[in-house]
């Protein structure tokens, strides 16, 4: 059975998409961030980066979400393209633009917006302005399209979803009036009884809910120096 270290999280609820849609049996191993669990020595040596999510396969270790989604889909052949399909390259392209660009620039503007120890208006508006520019990017690539990648749901799909759930967060209350396409494929994905599932799997343990100046310290390394 595979191990899944996670916790309510974008990264580590798009890799409880896969497990609920593939139908996969994993048993979940909570990691509350908040408390330090991901800088437990024995979190560490199976990933050097403290950070969720992570699965045991077996005696195979993955972590990095995208990297646990392209394992999934690869070992059960579900939710990706087959090998020589024109559609597997444009699968890795989105895939690395939601890995290198809509995870990163949204983590850091949701940091900025709401939990950075003192307001930085240059910082504030530079990663405002890129999660609006990326999910644009993806708001005109779904105008014509159902899916990100073909007529396919795939692991991209989920990825993105993984992401989009905080959209208001990130951007304020208004903003899912910005991006219609990604709506509906967005309340398409959240409708389906894996989504509802790997939405809920937070639910089922005391994960540490407040920010306060402990879970700061340990979240922000940096604040401790």
């Amino acid at each position: 059975m595979i191990k899944f270290y996670f916790n309510g999280s974008p990264n580590p609820t798009k890799v409880a998409l896969f497990l609920e849609e593939a139908g996969l049996a994993y048993e979940p191993h909570p990691v509350d961030t908040r408390m330090g669990d991901q800088f437990k020595p024995e979190f560490v040596k199976i990933n050097p980066n403290a950070k969720v999510p992570v699965i045991i396969d077996g005696e195979t270790i993955v972590f990095d979400s995208n990297a646990i989604l392209l394992y999934l889909a690869e070992k059960t052949g579900k939710f990706l393209p087959a090998a020589g399909d024109k559609n597997r390259a444009e699968l890795l392209s989105w895939l690395m633009f939601v890995a290198t660009g809509i995870g990163p620039y949204s983590g850091q503007a949701v940091h900025f917006k709401h939990f950075a120890p003192e307001k930085v208006p240059y910082a504030h508006n530079r990663y405002q302005y890129e999660v609006l520019r990326h999910y644009g990017i993806i708001e005109d690539h779904l105008k014509e399209r159902r899916y990100m990648v073909g007529d396919t749901y795939t692991i991209v799909d989920m990825s993105l979803w993984g992401w989009a759930r905080m959209l208001p967060f990130k951007l304020g209350d208004d903003a899912w009036s910005k991006f219609p396409h990604l709506k509906r494929l967005f309340d398409e994905i959240s409708a389906r009884p894996a989504a509802v599932k790997a939405a809920a799997l937070k639910d089922q343990h005391p994960f540490k809910a407040v920010m306060d100046e402990d879970a700061r310290k340990i979240m922000f390394k940096h604040l401790a120096q």
